[in-house]
């Protein structure tokens, strides 16, 4: 029970309030350019996409279903305060993508325009993810598997990215044109770096 306690007082408001930030961010980035121009992400974030494009099922639901071993993972490396900060931002997630869903798109045009989409959308997605990452969540499994492996390994978080991101990127060769997911892989190198960056953010670099 002290060590219940103990895990639960590391728990902060600014933090959940910046993973709640990150989630939102993610989740309006996801519905409102990567859905639309079919420009997909690694991992599961991508593959919640691709389960869209296939059978319909909306990823304001399978991001929750598909990332509980993930996190798992997550909750054993990084304890209860990840739990709280990983629900928090898995929930402004999918918050935000279902209130998008119930409006028309902002800008529909994007879907002509995947390559402008993929840099646009791994803007959002490096920000929201790298927000949230920070702050010591994860909106989506593949971020908690990306962090624990980080952690185990000690290689920078966004090179954790492209295994899994890779991944998908060849399962969207089934439904989606070959310069989409070209496109897919600009994005998804692009949002990894950012995410990169942002967690070196305030960090004392080594003499």
């Amino acid at each position: 029970m002290s060590y219940l306690l103990r895990e639960i007082k590391k728990i902060t408001l600014k933090q959940l309030l910046l993973n709640a930030l990150g989630g939102a961010i993610l989740g309006f980035g996801l519905m409102e350019v990567h859905s639309i121009a079919h420009v997909t992400e690694g991992g599961a974030l991508g593959l919640t996409l691709l389960l869209d494009i296939w059978f319909g099922f909306s990823p304001a639901w399978t991001s929750i279903v598909l990332n509980v071993a993930f996190y798992a993972f997550g909750i054993r490396m990084f304890g209860i305060p990840f739990v709280a900060y990983s629900l928090t931002a898995a929930g402004a997630f999918s918050g935000a993508y279902a209130i998008c869903e119930l409006f028309p798109p902002i800008y529909p045009a994007i879907a002509n325009l995947p390559f402008l989409a993929a840099i646009i959308g791994a803007v959002f997605v490096g920000v929201g993810v790298g927000v949230c990452v920070k702050a010591g969540g994860a909106p989506t499994g593949d971020d908690a598997l990306a962090m624990s492996l980080s952690k185990i390994s000690k290689i920078d978080i966004q090179w954790m990215y492209m295994i899994t991101d890779l991944l998908v990127l060849a399962l969207s060769l089934t439904c989606i044109p070959v310069k989409n997911v070209l496109c897919s892989l600009v994005t998804v190198t692009l949002s990894g770096q950012i995410i990169g960056l942002i967690q070196k953010i305030g960090k004392k670099k080594a003499a």
